[in-house]
């Protein structure tokens, strides 16, 4: 069952704080907000979207850093400030004219649920509160901002059979 969930992905979509992030917000005395992002996480970012599945950001905060690091990693889905994740992931799913089972949402907390519980894949983190759990697919092994983004593109580009293409060029 796992499997045909992810074969069926066309799109990802991401929250960012606990999940591209260690979920830390840093912010400097005059309000401006610093994130940490993982460069193991963007290379397999990187690879799945060249492999064929679209990218997305949806967050409920607001960052230019989110939008640089996006703009960085080819990302051009980008919902900040959103309080409704699943009105968010509807307006994508209709751009690109996918059905919610095309779809994955990698959150960490239990606004990320409405989301979560109505695409074809749902993906959190180790530390994420039990009842996310209860709603996901799968739970990484590895922590957000540590390397779970980068285990779910492989998770992902392994199980559509994409992975050893995106290698290829650094194993010749």
């Amino acid at each position: 069952m796992l499997t045909q969930r992810i074969q069926a992905l066309r799109l990802i979509a991401f929250d960012v704080d606990g999940i591209l992030t260690d979920g830390g917000l840093y912010l400097s005395d005059s309000g401006e907000e610093f994130k940490r992002f993982n460069s193991l996480d963007g290379h397999g970012l990187k690879m799945l979207k060249a492999s064929g599945v679209e990218l997305a950001i949806v967050t409920g905060r607001t960052s230019r850093c989110v939008e640089l690091r996006a703009k960085n990693l080819g990302i051009t889905h980008v919902y900040q400030g959103v309080e409704k994740k699943w009105a968010a992931m509807q307006d994508l799913l209709g751009k690109l004219g996918l059905a919610p089972e095309a779809a994955a949402f990698m959150g960490d907390d239990v606004v990320d649920l409405p989301a979560m519980r109505r695409v074809g894949f749902a993906v959190t983190v180790a530390k994420a509160p039990p009842v996310v759990h209860d709603h996901a697919h799968y739970v990484c092994k590895r922590e957000g901002g540590h390397g779970a983004v980068r285990e779910v593109c492989e998770l992902i580009m392994s199980t559509q059979g994409t992975l050893h293409t995106q290698l290829a060029p650094f194993l010749e």
